[in-house]
């Protein structure tokens, strides 16, 4: 997802599970899944024109639990930087 924010562009990386038995889903975000955001952050960039003057990459992670109770999510805003 891409979004704007106070002039920032920002590139959110949302990831799911159901429990946690697995671990937590920002866990998911490995250097992989962080080097396919960014590739596609840059192609974003260079087929459309933002107005934002900075921009960073957020990761949201939703775990549902198994005993229908409601989801809860983790935001981490400006999640890694590309190096």
């Amino acid at each position: 997802m891409v979004a704007e924010y106070r002039g920032i562009l920002v590139f959110v990386e949302v990831r799911s599970r159901t429990g946690e038995e697995r671990g937590h889903p920002l866990e998911t975000v490995n250097a992989r899944k962080r080097a396919r955001v960014v590739r596609a952050a840059r192609l974003y960039l260079e087929d459309n024109q933002p107005t934002a003057t900075a921009f960073r990459f957020d990761v949201v992670g939703v775990t549902f639990a198994c005993d229908g109770a409601p989801p809860t999510m983790t935001h981490v805003e400006d999640a890694f930087r590309v190096g």
